[in-house]
């Protein structure tokens, strides 16, 4: 049967119906254990009670109504975002590639406002991903991302991670900002050495730059911190993060201090759906989890286990697992086989992986998982891997 959707995603043939915590019920009735989290969405699972109760109490109430009036709800979860980081002040759009185009509009913004127009350029970093319009494919700089969307969209510089000369090179009298992901996660969960932000953070401070911290994919507690930043000791001038701040709605924020918002005026940005009383219900909801005493503790406790399972589980499979990496619980193995092709074997031991670049695939489950869970997940993925041994030997008889 032709599908009527625009043929963009590869999707593997199984559908869901339903989701309990860290498991997901497909169509006929058999269960995933799911270490993708949607793509690290779901960071309190599937059907969490407080989330469900947030969202439909607030859909029984009033669903929308426009940036042209107060929202309440969203002033609380911005003062509670605001107390809980380095920020000042919060944007609320519906995803990471508009959080980070506001970042971008501010970054630039800020200099036009001090009287630097021509300050209008970003150095990114190779093999980062930013999101997919026109601007965060040029900031991401991936060619397989720009072919055929016509000219690169002017502004990006790209250099390579940890190069201090060619950082230093690539400064210019144009450049606005510097903007990193604290873990590229598309680009094969590789994290970023602490030392390393500490540098950028004072190469800004040294040229009047301001530091863009990604998040999309690294906060809301990933890594057992609030934001992954936390564990460099540096504040951003912005930060954007999304994915898990909806718990599975589709939430973005674009987090900032007062004077790196300082050009961000009345009538200069906006959103016709970001931060509508829905998000922003689910969004309070989220952080009334994640804030409570003791989650984060139980997140980074849980992640030191899976990366202590994990480098066990190479050990036994040095074929097959390269390499392990990550923080928390945004793990990833580097592969010696085609991660497309694990993911489709941990798929078929109903354990559900992410690919990224650099051939890894990502663990990401949701951040209430525990000792059960990490150890049925290892599990089916010693079952992939057994799978590609056993193929490798017969190849081989």
């Amino acid at each position: 049967m032709t599908s009527a959707l625009l043929p963009t995603y590869a999707r593997a043939k199984v559908s869901f119906e339903r989701g309990e915590g860290a498991w997901l019920v497909a169509r006929d009735g058999s269960r995933y254990l799911d270490f993708g989290a949607g793509i690290a969405v779901n960071g309190l699972g599937h059907a969490h009670p407080h989330l469900v109760a947030a969202l439909t109490e607030q859909a029984q109430k009033v669903w929308h109504v426009s940036n042209l009036f107060e929202i309440p709800e969203g002033e609380r979860f911005g003062q509670r975002l605001v107390d809980a980081t380095f920020a000042d002040v919060a944007f609320f759009a519906n995803s990471g590639a508009e959080a980070n185009e506001a970042a971008i509009k501010m970054a630039r913004k800020y200099h036009a406002a001090g009287g630097h127009p021509e300050r209008f350029r970003v150095i990114t970093f190779e093999g980062a991903f930013h999101g997919r319009t026109l601007a965060t494919i040029a900031a991401g700089g991936q060619q397989k991302y720009i072919d055929g969307f016509g000219p690169k969209v002017d502004g990006f510089d790209q250099v390579p991670y940890g190069d201090l000369d060619a950082l230093k090179a690539a400064i210019t009298p144009e450049t606005a900002a510097l903007m990193i992901e604290p873990i590229q996660g598309e680009g094969g969960v590789r994290v970023v050495a602490p030392e390393w932000l500490r540098t950028l953070r004072r190469v800004c401070d040294e040229h009047g730059l301001l530091l863009i911290l990604d998040e999309v994919q690294s906060g809301v507690g990933r890594t057992g911190k609030l934001f992954a930043y936390e564990w460099s000791g540096i504040t951003p001038d912005i930060l954007s993060t999304a994915k898990g701040i909806g718990g599975g709605f589709p939430l973005g924020v674009c987090l900032a201090t007062a004077e790196a918002a300082r050009g961000m005026t009345a009538g200069s940005h906006g959103t016709t759906f970001g931060g509508n009383p829905l998000a922003m219900a689910v969004g309070n909801a989220v952080l009334d989890i994640l804030l409570a005493p003791g989650f984060l503790d139980r997140v980074r406790e849980t992640g030191l286990l899976l990366k202590q399972r994990l480098a066990a589980l190479k050990d036994r499979h040095p074929g097959v697992i390269g390499e392990i990496r990550g923080e928390g619980l945004m793990m990833g193995l580097r592969l010696e086989v085609p991660n497309t092709e694990f993911a489709a074997a941990a798929r078929d031991a109903h354990l559900i992986v992410i690919p990224a670049g650099d051939n890894v695939v990502r663990l990401l489950p949701p951040l209430i998982v525990g000792e059960a869970e990490v150890a049925e997940a290892v599990n089916r993925l010693e079952a992939a891997a057994s799978r590609f041994e056993a193929a490798a030997r017969g190849a081989a008889e």
